[in-house]
């Protein structure tokens, strides 16, 4: 399955994912949306925001980002802060 199937991929992310050695929803799911957000970082986008990082954790628990939980939203902002402080 094209990770564009998933809910909150559009074709920039995809090409992201792509960027970053990701081509499946099988693979994105398998690396976790953390890790996929940090691959991203790493070779396509190194700005990538928060709202890339929801749209991953979204796309893959296959639910649209604003249905995340808030705890789900709230690791996910702790995550992306923690990153942002070691760079």
């Amino acid at each position: 399955m094209r990770t564009s199937e998933l809910p909150n991929i559009g074709p920039v992310l995809e090409g992201h994912l792509r960027a970053a050695g990701i081509e499946t929803a099988e693979q994105l799911r398998a690396v976790g949306a953390e890790e996929a957000f940090c691959r991203i970082r790493a070779s396509a986008k190194p700005d990538a925001c928060l709202h890339e990082l929801e749209a991953l954790a979204g796309a893959v628990e296959g639910i649209r980002k604003s249905l995340l939980s808030r705890a789900r939203k709230e690791a996910l902002r702790r995550y992306f802060a923690a990153l942002n402080q070691t760079q």
